[in-house]
């Protein structure tokens, strides 16, 4: 029996494909770029063509390189990019305009108007979601309402709507297949998320025909198989979750109360909160996690805006340091005495903060303060963010404060020890950081091999999960107090509304 699984990893900037043999050990591995379109101020666009030959290379070059053959394969899974538009017709499978990316901003003013109106707290009751151009019902609006011809074709079911998962599912199946999973459906604004049915009060609201959408399933169903011709022979297609929800299941957060951060150019923090989704009072998400067996476990999610890209910001910009390593060296030689704060608000301020016109500044800076000690704010300020994520967590559910706070982390920032080491000192709890870090494309092999019949059971993959390194924390209480109140001041002094 074939046992390999191959996981697609579908993001932002570039397609990678990884290849697990049946011990879910990496054993192939391949990686493309692709272009980013920027058409006008605030609007990002993909070609959808472009994430699709770069899928298909990446899912060939992976195998190839692990050696093996679609009969070695046992599966495919699929995690993307989430809250991406594409919408195609369904006689050609042809996209009628390019991806409309989640960072693309030209609904704000619809979204906008509909706050005005007094319909965001139905939204977030139905979805868990705020009223956001991120996710993806505005940009479907405006798509049939800017595309010649296509709002007609929507209603005549001609035209089919997916966001990347669903894409690559219909063209892998050759278009027999229009599904979705329920992590990444829970994204578009338009799914009712107790019921995991699509909302027709919101289809309403948003204008947007009901044949449009996909079939919602589990994150590990039957999604179909793969035509022949393209990698050299059938693989059945068995497992979906949107990015970060791949990662939760990747890093073995099966357990309500267990937390995962992927820190990247930003930050996602995901809380387990099992069956109950969770209402947030501090405008957080509430999210599914994952579907399993027609079971729904759901989350709350937290966005740190700016993570890594507060060090790219030292680098690219201001060019005090040549390397992002270099940051945790100067950080580890910086004067202790001297307090300095990075409030990185380039984009705003998230949660608990909520200041979108906030702007990034350097606080405590004294006649001694040098490059060490702003490398060592900017890092610092991502342990800060994170303690102020949990905090709005623990606030939201209560139940979360005694389950014990183990973070794990993973993402690209994950691999600088003196941040994870900071981030465990203001937190006072411990910093798991996996052995293998991979995370999102191992939950999506995960998924796919569950159904697929040759991985564990959740506690039996649970079980698998290894440490690289625990990070305990070490900062006597008083030093952090202190420096957290310091870090409440410098935020304050940021704040637009006071």
């Amino acid at each position: 029996m074939p046992t390999h699984l191959l996981a697609i990893d579908q993001g932002t900037t570039s397609t990678r494909a990884f290849l697990f043999d049946g011990a879910l050990s990496p054993v192939g591995f391949a990686q493309l770029e692709f272009p980013q379109i920027y058409p006008a101020p605030g609007h990002v666009e993909h070609d959808p063509q472009g994430i699709w030959t770069t899928s298909v290379a990446t899912a060939r070059a992976a195998m190839a390189s692990g050696g093996v053959t679609a009969r070695d394969v046992a599966a495919i899974g699929i995690t993307n990019q989430r809250e991406t538009v594409i919408l195609w017709d369904r006689a050609t499978g042809k996209p009628i305009h390019n991806a409309i990316v989640w960072q693309d901003r030209r609904t704000a003013d619809a979204c906008a108007a509909l706050h005005r109106s007094g319909h965001e707290p139905m939204i977030t009751e139905r979805t868990g979601l705020l009223l956001d151009p991120y996710f993806s019902a505005t940009k479907i609006a405006w798509l049939l309402d800017n595309i010649e011809g296509a709002r007609a074709a929507a209603e005549a079911g001609q035209l089919a709507f997916g966001t990347i998962d669903t894409f690559l599912l219909w063209r892998f199946t050759g278009g027999r297949v229009h599904a979705t999973d329920a992590t990444n459906a829970a994204r578009t604004l338009l799914l009712d998320i107790r019921t995991g049915q699509w909302d027709e009060d919101l289809l309403k609201l948003f204008r947007i025909p009901r044949v449009l959408l996909p079939d919602v399933r589990d994150s590990d169903a039957d999604f179909g198989t793969t035509e022949p011709q393209l990698l050299g022979g059938a693989v059945r297609i068995s497992g979906i979750a949107g990015d970060q929800q791949a990662a939760t299941v990747g890093q073995g957060c099966f357990t309500p109360g267990m937390i995962k951060v992927t820190y990247g150019t930003g930050g996602f923090a995901l809380l387990n909160t099992g069956d109950t989704p969770v209402k947030s009072n501090n405008r957080l998400l509430t999210t599914i996690a994952y579907q399993l067996d027609g079971k729904r476990t759901y989350a709350l999610e937290g966005s740190i805006f700016i993570a890594g890209a507060a060090v790219q910001w030292l680098r690219d910009n201001m060019r005090l340091v040549a390397t992002a390593a270099e940051t945790g060296t100067l950080a580890a030689a910086a004067d202790p005495a001297d307090m300095v704060y990075m409030v990185p608000a380039f984009v705003g301020l998230g949660a608990p903060w909520w200041d979108a016109d906030a702007r990034a500044a350097l606080l405590g800076l004294s006649r001694k303060s040098g490059v060490p000690e702003i490398a060592r704010a900017a890092l610092e300020s991502v342990g800060y963010q994170t303690r102020d994520l949990l905090n709005a967590m623990r606030a939201d559910w209560p139940a979360a404060e005694g389950a014990g706070t183990v973070l794990r982390v993973d993402g690209g920032m994950s691999a600088s020890d003196w941040t994870m080491q900071f981030i465990a000192d203001i937190l006072d709890a411990p910093v798991d950081r996996p052995a293998f870090m991979e995370t999102t494309a191992l939950g999506a092999a995960y998924l796919a091999g569950r159904n697929a019949g040759v991985c564990p059971d959740l506690d039996g993959f649970a079980a698998t999960w290894r440490a690289d390194r625990r990070f305990e924390p070490r900062m006597d209480s008083a030093m952090r107090e202190r420096k957290w109140h310091g870090w409440q001041d410098a935020v304050r002094r940021t704040l637009t509304h006071r």
